[in-house]
């Protein structure tokens, strides 16, 4: 267990970096950008995809799953994809090893993966295709996402080009208990000054339900989203920026949490008058709206990803006095920073189109 009194460090902004990493900060978000386009194709798109070819109608996400404080109906579908995801901008030190669990015999390399049964490789898989800039990452993603725990992304330290970032470990555990990430996340806000029952059995129980709400998440979820938060907490270690995704069976959301916050990306249908209007409102043609957004067609409605964006309020910012100070269960943490309709995957030109939906 780490203490809570060790130094955590946390990732400098753009203009405290040297040139160097401000190089590699340039490189990490841009191939960032394109892992969210894989994501979203994976998570979103070929889940549905999944519904279909098994005759399946689709569980298309509600607008009030998407508010802070929501309760999603606990119903897992088998045919949406699940998986979880850690990016991070430089190395993760051998030191976190006990809680975030890559070791050599879970290192992508080809002796492993070809000797882990559950997965469909051959003897010809290309030692590169780890690599981000490889043009068959993609292929070797897909493959592992699957695969029970975490990927995890990282700076290749051993590489002779500094910037290059691998797919370096899979079925990576994130093995650190809720009860210290949260802990971790009040004392850094000031609603504790060291342990997590220091105000007893109820404040501590109430400090756990808002790490969930803090990360836009019900209370005691299960699977992949607690790893997903807990990982996310735990990283703030890190003097450096990461991003960790989590695809969830019963969300149907692609959940992103990054230097920026939480993210919820899901499909959405519209009808022919409202993407009429939507085009018309952000003056292109209904043409271009449903080249450049439309990522799927039903008889009578078309399907587009619906990304939802959340800002902190200021009880879950660490207060400006740096005064110690006490959790008030029924003041919202989060509030929805931004709804917007994103462009489908590979599509450069366009921008997100705002779209307030979800307290229509």
């Amino acid at each position: 267990m780490i203490k809570l009194d060790q130094k955590i460090a946390f990732w400098n902004v753009r203009e405290e970096l040297s040139q160097v990493n401000r190089l590699r900060r340039s490189y990490y978000e841009l191939l960032r950008d394109e892992l969210d386009q894989h994501l979203l194709q994976y998570a979103l798109i070929n889940s549905y995809e999944n519904f279909l070819s098994k005759n399946l109608r689709c569980p298309f996400v509600e607008k009030r799953e998407l508010k802070p404080r929501a309760r999603i109906p606990g119903v897992e579908y088998e045919c949406q994809n699940a998986f979880l995801v850690i990016f991070v901008e430089d190395v993760i030190p051998a030191i976190h090893k006990k809680n975030i669990r890559f070791f050599d015999v879970n290192k992508t390399t080809k002796a492993n993966l070809l000797s882990y049964d559950a997965l469909p490789l051959t003897s010809k898989l290309d030692r590169n295709q780890k690599y981000l800039e490889s043009a068959r990452f993609n292929d070797l993603l897909k493959t592992l996402l699957p695969v029970d725990y975490a990927l995890l992304i990282q700076r290749d330290p051993t590489s002779k080009a500094k910037n290059r970032f691998s797919l370096s470990h899979f079925h990576v555990r994130v093995d650190w208990p809720i009860a210290d990430a949260a802990e971790d996340l009040a004392s850094s806000l000031r609603y504790i000054s060291k342990e997590l029952y220091e105000k007893g059995d109820k404040y501590a129980e109430d400090i756990q339900k808002k790490f969930f709400e803090y990360y836009c998440l019900p209370v005691m979820v299960g699977g992949r989203r607690t790893a997903a938060i807990v990982a996310a907490q735990y990283l703030k270690r890190l003097p450096c920026i990461t991003t960790v995704y989590a695809g969830s069976s019963e969300s149907r959301a692609l959940i992103r949490i990054s230097e920026r916050g939480v993210s919820k990306a899901i499909l959405m249908k519209f009808k022919s008058d409202e993407m009429d209007q939507i085009a018309e409102t952000n003056d292109i043609t209904p043409q271009t709206f449903k080249k450049n957004y439309v990522v799927l067609r039903e008889k009578n409605a078309s399907i587009c990803i619906f990304q939802a964006t959340y800002s902190y309020t200021n009880h879950a910012r660490p207060p400006d006095d740096g005064k110690l100070r006490t959790i008030k269960p029924d003041l919202n943490w989060l509030t929805v920073g931004g709804q917007h309709i994103i462009p489908k995957p590979g599509v450069w030109k366009y921008p997100p189109l705002p779209m307030n939906v979800i307290y229509t």
